[in-house]
C-alpha cells in the first residue's frame, strides 16, 4: 500500500471511531495523530496531555505550543503513577503501570463525557521493540490508528513534513523515567537531575542524546553524527563540570552513541519475550 493509500486508510479509521480522545505527548507520532484526528473529526477530538514529573518541562511547553498552533482542542490532566509502588520500583514492567494509569484516567473521561474511543500513537516500527505500555493499551482496548493504517515511523514523519507540521523531524524522546537504570527507584528528585542534565546538553547545541542515570555514574549517549563535537578534551571537561555539579561521581560518554531502549540490554531475555505477568 502506498503512502497516499495509507493516509486515506488512516482518515477512514479515524472517522469510524467517532468522538475521540487522543493520548498526546507532543512527540511526532502523537502530534501527527492528534492533528490528523482534528482534520478528520474537527472538534469531536480532544488531545489529552498527561502531566507528571516524568515529562520534561521543555517537552510539556512544546506540546502545548504545537496544539495551540494547530488549534487542536487540548486538556492537560495530572496522572498519579508515582503513587504506584509498582511504577516507582522501576523494574521491566514500569512502562506498563505508567500507561495503565494514563489509560485508566482517559477511560474515565471517555465514559463521563460521551467520547467513543481512546487512541494513541503507536506505529508499525514500535512492534519490534520491548514496549510494556502497548500491553496496557491492549488491556484497555485503546485504538491504534497509525498502526491500523500500517504506518512506519519514517512514513509518519513524511506525512507530517508534507502537512507542514514543524514536529516532522523532532528527535524521539521517551519519558524521563526511561533514563534511570532498572532497579533504581524513580523519584521526582532523580528525574529533576536527569532533566537538568539534558537541558544542559541541549544548551550546548546537541540535538539527539540521552542522560542515563546509573547512581554515582552518568552515561551520556550522543547521536553518532554529533559525536565529533563530544569527543574533544574541551567538551569532556564541560561534561565533567556539568554532571559533577549535579551530584554524579563519574561522568562517562557511551562510545556506541545514542540508541533508543539501551537500558533494555541488561534485562533477562525472558523479560523481553513476554509481558504476560504485567497484566496480572
Amino acid at each position: 500500500m502506498d503512502l497516499c493509500a495509507k493516509r486515506a486508510a488512516l482518515d477512514a479509521h479515524l472517522r469510524s471511531l467517532g468522538r475521540l480522545l487522543v493520548a498526546y505527548s507532543g512527540g511526532v507520532d502523537s502530534a501527527f495523530l492528534a492533528w490528523a484526528a482534528h482534520q478528520a473529526l474537527g472538534d469531536a477530538v480532544l488531545a489529552v496531555l498527561a502531566d507528571s514529573p516524568s515529562l520534561a518541562r521543555s517537552h510539556f511547553n512544546d506540546a502545548l505550543a504545537f496544539a495551540q498552533e494547530q488549534h487542536i482542542p487540548l486538556e492537560v490532566i495530572e496522572t498519579a503513577e508515582f503513587e504506584r509502588p509498582e511504577y516507582v520500583r522501576n523494574d521491566a514492567a514500569r512502562c506498563f503501570y505508567c500507561k495503565d494509569e494514563l489509560f485508566t484516567v482517559m477511560e474515565q473521561i471517555r465514559a463521563s463525557r460521551g467520547f467513543g474511543a481512546v487512541a494513541y500513537g503507536v506505529n508499525l516500527d514500535d512492534q519490534g521493540d520491548f514496549r510494556p505500555g502497548q500491553e496496557a493499551a491492549r488491556c484497555h482496548g485503546v485504538a491504534a490508528p497509525l498502526l491500523e493504517a500500517g504506518l512506519t515511523k519514517a512514513e509518519v514523519r513524511e506525512l507530517a513534513r508534507a502537512a507542514g507540521l514543524r514536529v516532522w523531524d523532532k528527535p524521539a524522546s521517551a519519558c524521563l523515567s526511561s533514563r534511570v537504570e532498572y532497579g533504581r527507584a524513580v523519584t521526582p528528585e532523580v528525574l529533576a537531575v536527569v532533566e537538568q542534565g539534558e537541558d544542559a546538553l541541549r544548551a550546548l547545541g546537541f540535538r539527539q542524546f540521552r542522560v542515563r542515570h546509573h547512581g554515582e555514574i552518568v552515561r551520556l549517549e550522543i547521536a553518532p553524527e554529533e559525536m565529533p563535537r563530544a569527543l574533544t578534551p574541551a567538551m569532556a571537561a564541560e561534561f565533567a563540570r556539568i554532571f559533577k555539579a549535579l551530584g554524579f561521581t563519574y561522568v562517562t560518554l557511551d562510545l556506541e552513541g545514542f540508541r533508543s531502549g539501551s537500558m533494555n540490554a541488561v534485562l533477562p531475555l525472558a523479560s523481553l519475550r513476554t509481558n504476560d505477568s504485567m497484566a496480572q
